[in-house]
């Protein structure tokens, strides 16, 4: 008998019919012969109610009373799950992060997992039940209710996996798995059959939304496999999976893109040694997350250094950077919100030359000025005007192949 994890997000659980369609498929899993342990987020648009009547109440509340309020959607979500399939005639039993129980540290809002009891997960299985477990929530050591932030649903069910060494963890959305590219820009975007942990990581951060990161980050640690599938097809997906020799003969697996991106330049910054501390060290203590940093070519003692945040943390980082400007001598500070970050990833490209060139060449023959470049041992990262956003994605797509069938040589 194989334990499955599934891992329902608020959109397939959105209505009342959705939950049913939902408790359909967990049951046809159990008949099959499985054991199964459902996890489920908030219905949807749920966790974004209950943020604003927080915020209605008070401008910044209280975080431990925060996650006490915004983890009542999951509660709502698993008893309704957990009713359905029991209208069906089945055995099923609703378990909040507490009852397992899901043990975190005290940072509210953004909690790590740092233990999970199995002892009443592994009782209530033998009594033949479908467990129906609340993502994104946990407890302290002082009983507090925590709760671990965006993906925090993913992250539940792929550490329950690791855990309970589960046979998989079938992640569920809308999409039927992770593509090439977003098929909305590339109608011949092609679906994975696997793609490598490290590929998934890198497609997740640069701005694919199939799978949060620090949920492949759990899945790797612990040698998870993830079957990420749709809610409304009985289709295979794409499985998330340990590296093998296979996938690093396909030079590039995917091609992203993340519009959520801000350019900040700081002009005529003193050439001198500490300067770049005084300007990241506040911004690294206003918990601000830099990606890409260049520096140009001194001129006359004087440089300009460039850096991208997350658009939506721009307003706070010209805050803090503008603080630090008079401080350290500089000229001025500039913004650009008009910009892309896109990306080509694929461990093929640790065993192959000529990736980098190739992605700016495309790029170059189709009028597009590159502006920053960021690169791993996996990826190549292009900073870009965002009106060229749809044109590159398209361009390179078609420059790697990636909507035709590679036949990998065994």
């Amino acid at each position: 008998m194989a334990l499955i994890i599934q891992k329902f997000g608020g959109t397939s659980v959105g209505t009342i019919d959705k939950i049913r369609h939902v408790a359909a498929r967990v049951v046809a899993t159990q008949k099959a012969g499985n054991d199964v342990i459902v996890v489920v987020s908030a219905m949807a648009g749920e966790t974004d109610r209950l943020i604003n009547l927080a915020h209605e109440m008070i401008d910044k509340p209280d975080e431990r009373e925060y996650d006490v309020m915004v983890s009542t959607g999951e509660q709502v979500s698993v008893a309704l799950l957990s009713m359905a399939i029991q209208s069906m005639g089945y055995k099923a039993l609703s378990l909040l992060g507490f009852q397992i129980k899901i043990s975190t540290n005290s940072d509210f809002t953004k909690a790590r997992i740092e233990d999970i009891d199995s002892q009443r997960i592994t009782k209530e299985l033998l009594k033949g039940n479908i467990l129906v477990v609340a993502g994104f929530q946990g407890v302290d050591e002082q009983e507090n209710i925590t709760t671990l932030g965006r993906g925090g649903s993913d992250t539940t069910a792929v550490a329950l996996a690791g855990v309970l060494k589960a046979d998989v963890c079938e992640i569920y959305t809308d999409v039927e798995g992770v593509y090439t590219t977003d098929p909305t820009i590339c109608p011949n975007a092609r679906k994975l059959e696997r793609i490598a942990y490290d590929e998934m990581l890198e497609m997740a951060s640069l701005g694919a939304k199939v799978l949060h990161t620090r949920s492949v980050e759990f899945a790797k640690k612990h040698n998870v496999t993830i079957h990420v599938r749709s809610t409304f097809s009985r289709n295979s997906g794409t499985m998330v999976m340990k590296e093998d020799i296979t996938m690093e003969k396909v030079l590039v697996s995917g091609v992203t893109y993340n519009r959520n991106e801000s350019k900040i330049t700081v002009v005529r910054v003193p050439d001198k040694p500490g300067v770049a501390s005084k300007i990241f060290t506040p911004i690294s203590e206003a918990n601000l997350n830099v990606d890409m940093i260049i520096q140009n070519v001194s001129e006359d003692g004087f440089t300009d250094l460039t850096f991208t945040v997350p658009e939506t943390d721009l307003k706070h980082a010209l805050e803090v950077v503008s603080g630090v400007v008079k401080e350290i001598g500089a000229a001025d500070v500039q913004f650009d919100k008009d910009i892309v970050k896109v990306s080509i990833v694929g461990v093929g490209m640790r065993s192959h030359a000529g990736v980098a060139a190739k992605m700016f060449n495309v790029l170059a023959s189709e009028g597009i000025n590159i502006m920053m470049i960021s690169t791993s041992e996996i990826k190549v990262s292009c900073i870009v005007n965002a009106k060229y956003t749809e044109l590159a994605v398209r361009v390179l797509h078609d420059a790697f192949e990636l909507g035709e069938e590679v036949a990998v040589e065994e």
